[in-house]
């Protein structure tokens, strides 16, 4: 029998994998990750700034990432928000958690977090 974890509910059906070790190693590249995915932001004290690409944002102000913690949120928005670098990346992308945890995992080289 397969009990299901419902704070992760992908783990099951699909392996399972380390969040919180992709999540670190992901806090630690954040910068570059965000060059990348909001290219169009800037830094401010210890937040990215940026336009959201998910929706017709004209100038960068309402949506944001903090540096030291991952999170993140677009205040205009009240349903676009997280508390890490994966819930992010699957915003972004527009996939699941654990899908961006797949992703990320391959795109920083990590092994052994269940990918």
């Amino acid at each position: 029998m397969t009990v299901k974890n419902p704070l992760r509910p992908d783990s099951v059906r699909m392996g399972p994998i380390d969040f919180q070790t992709i999540n670190r190693a992901a806090l630690a590249a954040l910068p570059a990750l965000l060059g990348r995915w909001l290219p169009d932001g800037k830094k401010q004290g210890h937040e990215w700034v940026a336009r959201n690409p998910k929706r017709g944002d004209r100038q960068p102000g309402s949506f944001s990432v903090n540096l030291n913690t991952g999170r993140w949120a677009d205040f205009a928005q009240a349903d676009a928000r997280g508390g890490d670098v994966i819930s992010l990346a699957a915003y972004l992308a527009g996939i699941s958690q654990y899908e961006a945890a797949q992703e990320l995992a391959k795109m920083l080289g990590l092994k052994g977090a269940g990918v």
